[in-house]
């Protein structure tokens, strides 16, 4: 069976690598190296011991993953014709990527893999640092970081970062998360003869001259409360102190019944922000609907029901499940195609109980838009008009049966008939693909905002509404109308 022994070079020069190591490196009729550009290599070679580099794979691929693919295939073809020894960086299994996929490869293929050791660079990069890694610690790799990677009260340790590139991608991806000027410390051969520390603000992370093979980036834990207050974490303590038993007396007394008006509100708080394309106002708004998820998540944590975790997991699966055309093989080239799929996945989700086509319409929603999602329903079945002229005609229909029931009828028939006049208002809004709820909303807004002017007008003239004539109000309201043209 081929055999590849696999050696870690350590973090710093020949002197500390052990001597069982060092003769094997000596001996070895075959030596391939990730990278020559490492300290042991520099004095091996004036002790005369040759190589074979993958240096100039990285000039061949645009991505790392194509890099690290590429010399695990070398290898493995090399050892077809006998045993050979592989050399990477600090130690073989400390954010050395072609070792993981060389593992891989072993699995399938007739490959015996021989680790014989190698220093990491992790204690010396400690000692340096004078950290303690219990009090929680992250090693992350600098080619391919992520914003939402970061544990940001711990102590983060970003390897591979050996040019200006990936420092300049790791900077403008820890500035996702921390200001400009956070201090970061750059730590280059950490351990041996040519240690370097270099504390730097971290929008000058990629303009050091220092980065190479050897380098790593350290983010010391973000302590500041202030900036912590953008991590989901800190609103889940802050939540749950609110309701524990130190917490706020209102918050402590509030139940999934007591919280439903507020949802409601805030919900539409957020409709008028966006109607105001008002960016502040909005952020402002959806988190308070944000607040009121988390309270709710909290009541079911602190009962023992549920968590925010099952709620993320609810949400997350369903997202993924019910979008087969991004997370799987299904084709939808059209919104009315994900619509489709959306319904078919959901009825099959149901199982073979059939429910009826309004079933799943919330009670509790607003009456127009509970009627529309209704008709909408329905329209499925084909129940539903194909023009205009029906619709109008059914409304002029309805006011007259409504003006009948006001002249004659009982208030109890009034109510049904003015019911049925604004159901038709809504099917009529419907066939225009507009959005009966906004509507309303824009109208309350609009009357609210003249209405206010009204107030300002009689107060600076020192009037008093009350005491105005029907006339004279509609004057003013039309002089109030003038500041919306």
């Amino acid at each position: 069976m081929r055999t590849i022994y696999v050696v870690g070079l350590g973090a710093g020069d020949l002197e500390q690598m052990s001597i069982g190591l060092y003769r094997h490196l000596k001996k070895a009729q075959q030596l391939f190296v990730r990278t020559e550009d490492h300290p042991v290599l520099h004095d091996l070679k004036n002790e005369g011991v040759a190589w074979t580099s993958f240096d100039e794979i990285y000039e061949q691929h645009d991505q790392f993953e194509a890099v690290y693919q590429n010399i695990v295939q070398r290898l493995i073809t090399a050892a077809a014709s006998g045993d050979i020894t592989y050399a990477v960086p600090g130690h073989p299994f400390v954010a050395e990527r072609t070792i993981q996929l060389l593992l891989k490869e072993a699995e399938t293929q007739e490959l015996n893999l021989k680790f014989l050791g190698g220093a990491s660079f992790l204690d010396s990069m400690y000692t340096a640092l004078q950290i303690d890694p219990i009090e929680g610690s992250q090693i992350l790799d600098g080619t391919s970081l992520k914003r939402d990677d970061f544990q940001l009260q711990q102590h983060i340790i970003i390897v591979q970062v050996y040019d200006e590139m990936i420092a300049s991608d790791v900077k403008l991806t820890l500035m996702e998360r921390l200001p400009d000027d956070y201090e970061v410390v750059i730590a280059t051969a950490v351990g041996s003869s040519k240690e370097q520390l270099l504390r730097v603000p971290l929008y000058d992370l990629d303009r050091v001259t220092t980065l190479n093979n050897l380098t790593a980036v350290y983010v010391p834990p973000v302590r500041e409360e202030a900036l912590l207050q953008e991590e989901f974490a800190t609103l889940r303590q802050v939540i749950a102190r609110l309701r524990g038993p130190d917490g706020c007396p209102w918050d402590k007394k509030q139940t999934h019944q007591s919280l439903k008006p507020y949802l409601i509100e805030e919900a539409y708080e957020v409709l008028e922000a966006i109607d105001q394309e008002d960016d502040e106002n909005l952020i402002e708004e959806l988190g308070d609907v944000l607040l009121q998820v988390m309270l709710h998540a909290q009541i079911g944590e602190d009962n023992g029901w549920f968590s925010i975790q099952d709620v993320l997991q609810s949400i997350t699966s369903k997202m993924i499940r019910r979008h087969p055309h991004v997370f799987g093989q299904a084709a939808a080239d059209t919104a009315e195609d994900v619509v489709s799929n959306w319904e078919a996945i959901k009825q099959a989700e149901k199982g073979e109980q059939k429910e009826g086509l309004l079933s799943g319409i919330p009670q509790g929603l607003p009456g127009l838009m509970k009627a529309i999602s209704m008709q909408k329903a329905a329209a499925k079945v084909g129940f539903d008009w194909t023009e205009a002229q029906p619709i109008w005609d059914k409304l002029n229909e309805e006011l007259s049966e409504f003006k009948e029931e006001v002249e004659a009828g009982s208030q109890e028939d009034q109510l049904k008939e003015l019911g049925d006049v604004l159901f038709t208002v809504a099917n009529l809004a419907r066939f225009y693909k507009l959005d009966a709820e906004q509507a309303i909303a824009q109208t309350n807004h609009k009357f609210k905002r003249r209405f206010e002017c009204m107030e300002h007008q009689t107060e600076s003239l020192g009037e008093d509404m009350k005491a105005m004539s029907l006339d004279e109000l509609e004057a003013m309201w039309q002089e109030s109308k003038k500041t919306d043209q």
